[in-house]
């Protein structure tokens, strides 16, 4: 049976690209028959690297069959995956976040979980010198993947791993990181075609603090009053979204890739509570800057208090 590969929902970069990377690797190298899809629409920036590298986009699917073999990557929080997956067939997990707990294997796994910024950087290791087979565009997402996670190499996620891999696969590609990394930033900063709602889900992730469920919701852009100049709309979505989805509170910060710093929207008294407690910030109005916090993995969902 062939071997489905997939990331979290909603599919930033690396939950697209890395899926891509190890079916190929499954197929090319290993002699298994697999298949990369998603749980979501990529984002905006996905569909640019997909496009540009010339992969095809992945199958997407919303629910796994009893028994179906499946490698998870990019995460392993039973909450971002399928309802049903813990009756498949768990063979492999590649991930770089904090160990969750929850999900169920039929016998043990492969599990690598390493605390880089990218979980392509972890499969450019595992992969090893059989990388020098894939094609061009297996490399190009693997490029990809680290250049957004890492936010070129400003997000405190980033290790000096994942700077070498990165520069090593530009010198094999004959890819300026600047000049890449800007076009790449550009296509996930225009979210024009995108409802407020769509913004809202993103990049995000569900977690609770204090028995209070938040959706954490991200936007990464270089062009941050795009969104902010829809800040009105989008904290009035956030009441709709939060009931469909079955949280509390929707909070979103905007991360300003080039200023290196976060404008958190504060709709209500409940998120600016989190505000001062997490982040000492003072609020005074419903906006407020974060300097230095463009990190939901090591810098925002950790400090997160009520």
């Amino acid at each position: 049976m062939t071997t489905l590969v997939f990331g979290h929902k909603s599919p930033d970069t690396d939950s697209t690209g890395s899926p891509i990377i190890w079916a190929w690797y499954l197929n090319q190298i290993k002699g298994e028959a697999a298949k990369p899809v998603l749980l979501g629409e990529p984002n905006t920036e996905a569909a640019f690297v997909l496009d540009h590298w010339k992969l095809d986009k992945p199958e997407i699917i919303s629910t796994v069959d009893a028994d179906q073999p499946v490698v998870i990557v990019d995460t392993n929080n039973p909450a971002e995956l399928p309802d049903a997956i813990n009756s498949a067939d768990i063979r492999v997990i590649i991930d770089h976040h904090k160990l969750v707990g929850g999900l169920e294997t039929k016998g043990p796994i492969d599990i690598r979980i390493e605390p880089v910024a990218c979980t392509a950087t972890i499969m450019f290791k595992m992969i090893g010198d059989d990388l020098a087979q894939a094609p061009r565009g297996i490399k190009g997402a693997m490029l990809s993947c680290i250049l957004s996670d890492t936010l070129e190499f400003r997000s405190p996620t980033t290790t000096q791993e994942d700077k070498a891999i990165a520069h090593a696969l530009a010198d094999d590609l004959g890819v300026s990181i600047p000049d890449f990394a800007a076009e790449m930033f550009a296509a996930k900063s225009d979210v024009s075609a995108f409802s407020d709602a769509e913004l809202l889900r993103m990049d995000s992730k569900e977690y609770p603090v204090e028995g209070t469920k938040f959706r954490v919701s991200v936007l990464e852009t270089t062009s941050p009053a795009t969104v902010l100049d829809r800040k009105d709309s989008l904290m009035a979505s956030m009441v709709d979204v939060a009931k469909e989805d079955g949280v509390d509170q929707v909070i979103l910060f905007v991360v300003d890739i080039l200023n290196e710093e976060s404008t958190l929207l504060v709709p209500n008294d409940l998120v600016k509570t989190l505000a001062e407690k997490s982040f000492g910030a003072t609020v005074t109005g419903d906006t407020v800057v974060l300097p230095g916090v463009v990190s939901r993995k090591k810098q925002i969902i950790p400090n997160l208090k009520l």
